[in-house]
């Protein structure tokens, strides 16, 4: 089970505060990071986004592993206290040889918190999971939240095409539309629709408007930026931040530290300049 699997491993101090550590195969795991900034205002970040590799809901997941492996590597070479895996598919894929490469580091992924929040809103305990195809073909949100709730429903749909459109930008607009028309088909049409779409990766944030315009009005959109930082925060208790400090983020990219600036302000809420991304081959 992702997140709460993990346990509070204490974690020493040093002289200097130790940022966290997050990656994602590009720039949508932004949307973790603006929570986790939102709820640890005093901590320090490192944001590394794979875009030389995106995207990782088609590759393989013995690939996945291997980035997921390779992405950490460098993070914790960066002295991090905890890593967060702010990618669906990599927290599906990856997780288990995570925590084995790094028995001491505490360790978040995204898809119990996100199983979580479904979970808590959903009223007639329907849910439909919008993530690329290996979240779904590794069941992850399937598993998670059978273990939350064994009576619930779960349809889980393969999206890829969104995250194509996320890093473009395109969130919004007719193409975003109709494809997100293509993807959910008559699924709320029914008596038995469900009452919860689950964004379940990090880049379908972007597209919350659009899918907010086309199902109905009672369906309850959910993702897991936020039960995410709260996971991460409830981790780190044993080695926070000073209390007088102010955190900052620091952002890698293995590709076109512009275009990642360009994009990823989107998902981060706020401009970010391409001369403070930092290009890392990892």
């Amino acid at each position: 089970m992702v997140g709460s699997g993990c346990s509070a491993t204490p974690v020493s101090r040093s002289a200097e505060p130790r940022p966290i550590g997050v990656f994602d195969s590009g720039v949508g795991g932004l949307t973790v990071l603006a929570a986790l900034e939102q709820a640890l205002p005093t901590e320090s970040f490192v944001y590394l986004g794979d875009t030389a590799r995106l995207p990782y809901g088609t590759k393989s997941a013995a690939s996945v592993e291997r980035y997921a492996l390779q992405c950490a590597a460098a993070l914790v070479a960066r002295h991090v206290k905890a890593l967060v895996v702010a990618c669906n598919t990599a927290s599906a894929a990856a997780l288990p040889a995570l925590r084995q490469a790094y028995p001491d580091m505490p360790i978040v992924g995204v898809i119990s918190p996100g199983a979580k929040a479904a979970v808590a809103v959903t009223r007639n305990r329907r849910i439909v999971v919008l993530a690329t195809e290996g979240t779904v073909r590794a069941g992850a949100y399937q598993n998670a939240i059978a273990q939350l709730d064994a009576h619930a429903s779960v349809m889980a749909v393969g999206c890829s095409v969104f995250v194509a459109l996320a890093e473009e930008g395109w969130g919004e607009g007719d193409i975003a539309e109709r494809v997100a028309r293509r993807y959910l088909g008559d699924l709320f049409n029914r008596d038995d629709a469900p009452d919860t779409l689950l964004l379940g990766c990090t880049h379908f944030p972007l597209l919350r408007r659009t899918l907010a315009a086309i199902v109905p009005a009672g369906v309850s959109i959910v993702d897991s930026a936020q039960t995410t930082a709260a996971a991460v925060a409830a981790l780190i208790q044993s080695d926070p931040a000073s209390a007088d400090q102010r955190g900052r983020s620091t952002f890698l990219a293995t590709d076109s530290p512009e275009r990642f600036a360009r994009v990823g302000g989107l998902f981060l809420g706020r401009p970010i300049q391409a001369a403070v991304v930092e290009r890392v081959d990892v």
